[in-house]
């Protein structure tokens, strides 16, 4: 007879679909009921506002392309982490996760102060290529990259460390080079990571306020972001079309993030045929 830790079933799936319906469904329910008590007139017109589409494009395109970016860094430092030793390696991991930690405007305030044309890296960009960062879309995706990298290097890093060098070796023993033995052995087992990495980071980039509102200038219809447009619309008190925006940002979010689902586990599949 088998123990467990847990209680039974129905009780431990009782207490589960509990919590998830008291702290995830029942927000997101009434924020849905709000919402689809305008009508679909006012619905319509708020989201076919241009400084809202704008927004929305703005706020997704660069949290995918911040995503995008740190797919590649990301899974750079997780390499160098899992494969080699070296002085302050400590120091390296533990900074990675410092952005978690951080609270989120005061990583906006230091990015702004560092890449405005009076800062330490801002002021030679400015002078020497005619390059400003602050104020600016590629300020906002400077701020996404840094608030979004812990998401994939933690996500792949653990993976790396399953997979063992004997694989790598055999597959060279048989005449693979390199990069044959990244593209073929390596890389089938980190697709899956990398696929939930890039959905964790697109989220929170999506959703990221605090180190981008600073950086960003809040220009309408240039470089505002759309959690920024709802706090606009709060602020003048119109609360229905504040949460028309929300749900249109979270259908949206909805679609991607199932598709990236999708994804990972024809991936999956994929694999382990």
């Amino acid at each position: 007879m088998s123990t467990r830790v847990l209680p039974g079933f129905r009780l431990s799936l009782g207490i589960t679909l509990l919590w998830l319906g008291l702290i995830v469904m029942l927000p997101l329910a009434a924020l849905a009921a709000r919402a689809f008590g305008l009508s679909w007139g006012d619905l319509w017109r708020v989201w076919s506002d241009t400084r809202v589409l704008n927004a929305l494009w703005l706020s997704f395109g660069i949290a995918a392309a911040a995503a995008l970016a740190n797919l590649c860094f990301g899974l750079l430092l997780a390499w160098v982490l899992v494969r080699y030793r070296f002085p302050g390696r400590r120091l390296v991991d533990a900074l990675i996760d410092l952005p978690f930690a951080l609270p989120t405007a005061v990583a906006g305030i230091a990015l702004t102060s560092l890449y405005a044309t009076t800062g330490w890296l801002g002021g030679p960009l400015h002078d020497w290529f005619g390059l400003d960062v602050a104020f600016t879309r590629l300020g906002i995706f400077i701020a996404l990259v840094f608030v979004t990298l812990p998401f994939v290097v933690r996500t792949v890093q653990p993976v790396l460390e399953n997979i063992p060098n004997e694989v790598e070796e055999a597959a060279s023993s048989l005449g693979a080079g390199r990069w044959q033995v990244f593209r073929r052995v390596i890389l089938p087992e980190l697709v899956p990571a990398l696929a939930t990495g890039f959905a964790l980071a697109l989220a929170r980039g999506v959703g990221e306020y605090g180190s981008v509102v600073f950086i960003s200038g809040n220009l309408p219809n240039k470089t505002e972001i759309l959690p920024q447009v709802i706090v606009g619309k709060l602020d003048q008190f119109k609360v229905g079309d504040a949460t028309a925006i929300a749900v249109l940002m979270l259908l949206v979010s909805f679609i991607l993030l199932l598709a990236i689902n999708v994804t990972q586990r024809w991936a999956q599949r994929r694999a382990a045929a």
